[in-house]
């Protein structure tokens, strides 16, 4: 972003201090200030008063935030979501979840729930959920077989079952018309659960990245899966040969190879960093992960967004990273999600560049830049 200035906020009077990072383009009019700016790094710190600093966020909440204006608050740390999560019981399964309300104590916005992608799980919104937490009370949930939640030996995972499993954790936790944020098949599992049309609990819906099945066999109108397609049905069949299965996750879950495969994905390298890391190889060394995994990559893909994304009439803000090799921009699935908002008005588009498959995690300050503002309209409306 040219002519971008970076600024460390730090609150008023300490301790505690909680860091803030503020990026605008035009000065803000804020009293008390005092900046010390850095020439070699383009940075200013700012002593920002509390209530200096509430008004901002306020102003967030009331829709009044440009586009340039982006609030990023430290991310949690990985500890302080374990030590602040709970658990639910669902079907007799154990499901774990976070809620986090943030220090602003005015909530003017509707409550969020973050739906991780394949293979994550709460924390991999460690850097997003502080600052959506500011307007917004935020629900973050480990889908059942990845995270901290079960993964019952033998179970057949569908996308069809997390759907249900998030329209229930609505109903019975959350309890209030909620904003559903997913991440790849997170996206897609709430794609399925906003397209229940007697659901009423659904509120709006943002999707980074959307998966177009739970896994690739879905696309088969790209011609790059076509000419893979051999192979992965020639893969199902080796995962399902408990020995050959047991030898590739084990490579997989690996740090350095972990460490390689998201690298991959991720457009902004420095994010991959040792909590990341972590945040994918803990949950795999979890008894059942294994079955999970195979159930996972060799299960039917389950529904096509394409078919349900006509019957969802919220509003729909989409974030696309365009450097993303699992769903790009020129596959079938993203040039469906890109031209929607030229066929239908209650859906928002937005592509950010260099940014990978997992956008909130890869650059969370251009994901800032457009949801903070876009979930403050349904506020006002």
């Amino acid at each position: 972003m040219a002519g971008t200035v970076r600024a460390t906020v730090i609150l008023q009077p300490p301790p505690p201090q909680v860091p803030l990072t503020l990026t605008h383009r035009h000065p803000l009019n804020l009293r008390n200030v005092q900046r010390r700016f850095i020439k070699a790094s383009s940075i200013s710190t700012v002593n920002l008063p509390k209530t200096s600093f509430s008004s901002f966020v306020c102003s967030a909440a009331s829709g009044e935030v440009l586009d340039d204006q982006v609030l990023t608050i430290a991310p949690l740390e990985v500890n302080t979501i374990k030590e602040t999560c709970s658990k639910w019981e669902w079907r007799g399964y154990n499901i774990n979840y976070l809620k986090y309300e943030g220090q602003n104590g005015q909530k003017r916005n509707p409550p969020l729930l973050l739906v991780h992608g394949f293979g994550a799980s709460v924390a991999h919104w460690r850097r997003n959920i502080p600052t959506l937490a500011e307007t917004s009370t935020v629900y973050a949930i480990d889908l059942l077989g990845f995270g901290a939640s079960d993964k019952p030996i033998g179970f057949p995972y569908t996308m069809e079952t997390w759907a249900q499993l998030i329209l229930d954790f609505l109903e019975e936790i959350v309890q209030k018309p909620t904003v559903l944020v997913g991440n790849s098949v997170g996206s897609l599992a709430c794609v399925i659960a906003a397209a229940d049309a007697q659901n009423s609990l659904v509120e709006g819906l943002v999707l980074l990245n959307c998966a177009g099945g739970m896994n690739n066999k879905a696309i088969v109108d790209d011609w790059r899966i076509k000419l893979l397609f051999p192979l992965l049905w020639f893969i199902d069949f080796l995962l399902k040969q408990k020995g050959i299965a047991s030898f590739i996750f084990e490579r997989v879950r690996q740090r350095e190879s972990l460490r390689n495969i998201l690298l991959s994905v991720y457009g902004n390298k420095d994010s991959v960093d040792d909590d990341l890391i972590q945040i994918i190889r803990e949950p795999a060394l979890d008894e059942g992960a294994l079955d999970a995994f195979v159930s996972i990559v060799t299960g039917p893909p389950g529904p096509n967004p394409v078919q349900l994304m006509p019957k969802i009439k919220l509003p729909v803000l989409i974030l696309w990273g365009d450097d993303d090799p699992f769903t790009p921009l020129d596959g079938p699935v993203g040039k469906y999600f890109s031209s929607l908002p030229s066929k239908v008005p209650n859906v928002s588009l937005s592509v950010l560049q260099g940014v990978g498959h997992c956008p909130h995690d890869d650059r969370p300050n251009l994901v800032h830049e457009k949801l903070v503002p876009w979930i403050a309209t349904l506020s006002s409306s």
